[in-house]
């Protein structure tokens, strides 16, 4: 069975990026994977964006940014954006596409990821502290910052 993996946004597959839906009522939880694309876009020299895909279907998208002159350091490795697919969440390829960005993070020589989110019931916590991210105890634009600190690679 092949493992999904992540493939850079091209002409080809634009489209299908901007068609990735959530489930109801998540809405408010994470942009639209087009308004990411339009951030990545003007900031090409932070923005990382990937798709996660599994044989020749898009089920997912992440983006980071990668921002080492940012005097912040919560934006040195941040992941900006992930977004699952309504039909494919719950099977693994949120936790996929974090673990290859926390190996892109370690192959830029860092060891801090940190990721901000929505707290309450609907949000994404839970999923976030089973992969070892731990609150900060800092808040950005009303939101829950976390960080997962690895090993260098």
């Amino acid at each position: 069975m092949p493992e999904p993996r992540l493939e850079p946004v091209t002409k080809h597959n634009v489209r299908a990026a901007c068609e990735l839906t959530l489930r109801p009522g998540q809405e408010d939880l994470v942009a639209p994977v087009a308004w990411s694309l339009a951030e990545a876009y003007v900031r090409p020299d932070i923005a990382w964006p990937r798709l996660i895909c599994d044989r020749d279907e898009v089920v997912g998208f992440v983006m980071a940014a990668f921002d080492l002159q940012n005097p912040s350091d919560l934006y040195h490795a941040y992941l900006w954006r992930l977004n699952i697919g309504a039909g494919h969440q719950a099977k693994g390829y949120g936790r996929f596409a974090v673990e290859a960005l926390s190996a892109e993070v370690r192959n830029r020589g860092l060891t801090r990821l940190t990721v901000s989110y929505h707290g309450g019931e609907n949000g994404p916590e839970v999923f976030y502290q089973r992969l070892g991210f731990r609150p900060t105890g800092e808040h950005i634009h009303d939101e829950v910052v976390a960080e997962r600190i690895q090993a260098p690679g």
